[in-house]
């Protein structure tokens, strides 16, 4: 097996359009755990943890820009306050010694469908930016996952950031394990709040080939809200919306059986986690609108 070590994303791009089987490797939370247990054998590694550029965030063009390496614990401490959905996500990574070594793009590399950070990028129309020696675009998350660990990256490519709005409205993230900690999701569910566009974003994670938005649900939520005027002048939501609410996104999922889980299990636990997200942001909207909302 061959080892890459290069020091800067110019370097990283020209390795990887000259050997586009190399798998890169930053954190290595999910790469080094298949090749220990002999899941996959690699020509070559791509290590990209000298990459400068891959490390960090800033503001470009209003939108956050995290660079793909940024491991999850920057992103709880230095972003918390401008992207809660996605800090709460990343709260839930594993241990602290994965969080200071995961990262967002690790995550979209792997495209696991139990990714922790799929829901809230979905939830908050995130968009991937991708790299090589060709050029730069941008993916927007719902568009990025193409199957069962599969996304849209060509064999040259590299993800080099995520693109995220500042928080413009509540946000939440909830998930279903077997314990509570150091698990992997049985389901999990990201949702967002955009006032500013009269709609709710939605992201479910672990209950389908991909991760996915529940596009039907943001519809009905969206049209209840504005049909009663429910953003200007915000009241307590109807038991029967939050339910109609959750039976939507249950409805958006394609869950499989296995070891964590059944599917009848991750609809029912998904129904759950929609109307409870769903409360909660909602009560913080009425509490930063100062109405009265129990």
């Amino acid at each position: 097996m061959d080892f890459l070590r290069p020091a800067s994303l110019a370097e990283a791009l020209a390795a990887k359009a000259a050997h586009p089987a190399a798998v890169p490797v930053a954190g290595g939370t999910d790469v080094l755990v298949e090749i220990n247990f002999d899941h996959r054998r690699p020509a070559a590694l791509l290590d990209l943890g000298r990459v400068g550029e891959l490390h960090g965030h800033d503001t470009v063009d209003g939108r956050i820009r995290i660079a793909a390496a940024t491991p999850y614990t920057r992103i709880i401490a230095e972003l918390g306050e401008r992207l809660p959905g996605l800090a709460m996500a990343a709260r839930t990574v594993g241990s602290p010694q994965i969080r200071n070594r995961g990262s967002v793009g690790g995550n979209l590399g792997a495209a696991s469908p139990a990714g922790d950070s799929h829901p809230a990028l979905l939830a908050t129309g995130a968009e991937v930016e991708i790299a090589s020696v060709r050029g730069t675009r941008r993916v927007e998350a719902k568009d990025f996952y193409v199957g069962v660990k599969r996304n849209v990256l060509e064999p040259d490519e590299l993800i080099t950031a995520v693109h995220l709005a500042p928080a413009a409205g509540p946000q939440q993230f909830s998930k279903v394990g077997t314990r509570n900690a150091m698990v992997i999701a049985v389901c999990a569910f990201g949702l967002a709040l955009h006032p500013e566009r009269g709609r709710v974003g939605t992201g479910v994670g672990s209950a389908a080939p991909t991760p996915r938005r529940a596009v039907d649900a943001e519809e009905f939520i969206a049209g209840e809200l504005a049909a009663e005027n429910q953003w200007e002048r915000p009241r307590a939501l109807a038991d029967s919306v939050k339910r109609r609410f959750g039976e939507l996104i249950a409805q958006a999922a394609a869950p499989i059986d296995d070891v964590r889980g059944s599917a009848d299990y991750r609809r029912h636990a998904l129904s759950v986690l929609a109307r409870r997200t769903l409360t909660w942001a909602w009560t913080d909207y009425c509490d930063g609108r100062r109405a009265e909302c129990a």
